[in-house]
């Protein structure tokens, strides 16, 4: 019997969240590595199943090929409804996504693997540089993000609630990816406590990178 197929890096955040989701999902999978800092997402083979050469790729039974993480896990949830990933009510729905997209639109795209690469190869940045490039863009979305975690009535164990969804699925592999730079969560008491809250949670667990065949 066919089944979905993940190509993935077991360190890249994008396929930490689309993990976790699937296995929150309950839902099988072959895994793919492409090892990324060793150029093999830009195999010809790799391309032609993704043209982007991003990971992740989810490949559904059919053949039909998903990419770009928050679409894959929205996918995901409409198809295998249980258990939801966004809230019931329109605008708790909203704010989920926002607090999602602030993650993957805000933080990831200035902070992935080939930007910084670009500043080591380009503007002769060495690891502090680097790690002070990732630490001052986490922060420029984390501070405003704690506060709105903080402050909001619909905060609770998780972003939304007693059962965690796309937004912390979010937060918590790019925490995990904070850890890599030495990002310090102390000014982020809300984000650190709802991080917890899903490491304990096992399909975020079975998520986590050094949990990846592929792991270093």
């Amino acid at each position: 019997m066919s089944r979905l197929t993940l190509h993935s890096y077991f360190r890249s955040s994008t396929s930490t969240r689309l993990r976790i989701a699937l296995v929150m999902k309950g839902l099988d999978y072959a895994y793919v590595a492409h090892h990324l800092r060793k150029g093999e997402h830009r195999d010809p083979a790799y391309l032609a199943i993704n043209p982007q050469g991003l990971v992740p790729s989810l490949v559904l039974e059919d053949g039909t090929v998903l990419t770009q993480s928050l679409a894959i896990i929205e996918y995901l949830d409409e198809v295998h409804p249980e258990p939801p990933l966004l809230p019931a009510e329109p605008a708790a729905r909203a704010r989920v996504r926002a607090i999602a997209q602030a993650v993957a639109l805000d933080i990831h795209p200035i902070n992935n693997l080939r930007v910084l690469a670009y500043l080591r190869e380009t503007f002769g940045a060495d690891d502090d540089a680097v790690s002070a490039w990732f630490g001052h863009w986490v922060a420029q979305t984390f501070e405003p993000l704690e506060r709105m975690l903080a402050a909001s009535p619909m905060t609770a164990e998780f972003v939304a609630g007693e059962r965690p969804g796309l937004a912390d699925i979010c937060l918590y592999a790019q925490v995990l990816n904070n850890a890599r730079f030495g990002v310090d969560m102390a000014p982020y008491p809300t984000i650190a406590r709802i991080f917890a809250a899903c490491d304990a949670v096992p399909a975020f667990q079975a998520g986590r990178p050094d949990r990846q065949p592929d792991a270093e």
